[in-house]
């Protein structure tokens, strides 16, 4: 934004606080953290909140005197409509804020900008605020690093694409690319297993939960990977088998 007016106005944060390891919280997120006014981050129905957990150390050291939190109580639904209208609630709130020169900090899970809930504020207030983004470590290389499996080495390419896609993109998908991340497949489990049947994928492919977090699962053999549906948090990282050659 370069509007002359936003330098009366407070800045807007969206920091990416990780997958779920404390520990992967960048030096710039917590001094960002400690230093704002308001921190403010999504929860459910009943009061939890990841991003918030995963940045509660942080949270609970020193801060700026009277800083305060506000959750934003985002239901468990798939209605667009519904979320469309907390996210306008949403950004209301953090324009006052903004407006009496405060810095505003949102926690977001991952990365900000990596199916990151923080997009949908960024739209609704960057163009009349100075919005900035930190970076956090997103679910797709924290579950690399766990496995042990290079994203992407020389000439080879890698697609990241949503389990919400039709069968027919997945599947091409697969065939297409070297590597793949297929994103919360969740309630399509089954059906993605599938397919990655289908793309003779099976023996390149890992099943991560929680990547970091306490609740972390992984399963390298997804032959015995069950078809029931699984949590939002999830993903399939598959990844072309290498013939590095005898060692040098």
């Amino acid at each position: 934004m370069s509007d002359s007016s936003s330098q009366s106005k407070g800045i807007l944060y969206g920091i990416g606080v990780g997958p779920g390891d404390p520990e992967l919280l960048t030096m710039k997120a917590a001094r960002l953290i400690q230093q704002c006014d308001l921190v403010t981050y999504l929860s459910s129905d009943s009061g939890s909140s990841m991003a918030r957990d995963i940045a509660s150390k942080v949270l609970a050291g020193q801060g700026k005197p009277g800083r305060q939190e506000k959750a934003i109580v985002m239901p468990m639904c798939e209605s667009r409509e519904l979320a469309n209208s907390v996210y306008d609630e949403a950004a209301r709130l953090i324009a006052g804020h903004l407006d009496k020169g405060e810095r505003v900090v949102f926690l977001c899970q991952g990365d900000p900008f990596l199916f990151g809930s923080f997009s949908y504020l960024y739209d609704r207030l960057v163009d009349k605020y100075q919005v900035e983004i930190v970076p956090g470590v997103s679910s797709i290389n924290a579950s690399a690093a766990l496995v042990g499996k290079p994203l992407g080495l020389l000439a080879e390419n890698i697609a990241i694409i949503s389990g919400r896609r039709s069968s027919d993109d997945i599947l091409q998908t697969l065939q297409q690319f070297d590597n793949v991340v297929i994103m919360k497949p969740g309630r399509r489990r089954a059906e993605l297993l599938a397919i990655l049947d289908q793309a003779n994928r099976i023996d390149d492919c890992s099943y991560i939960e929680y990547a970091g977090h306490e609740k972390q699962r992984i399963v390298d053999d997804i032959r015995t990977l069950d078809t029931l549906p699984g949590p939002y948090f999830s993903l399939f990282l598959v990844n072309r088998s290498r013939d590095y050659g005898p060692a040098q």
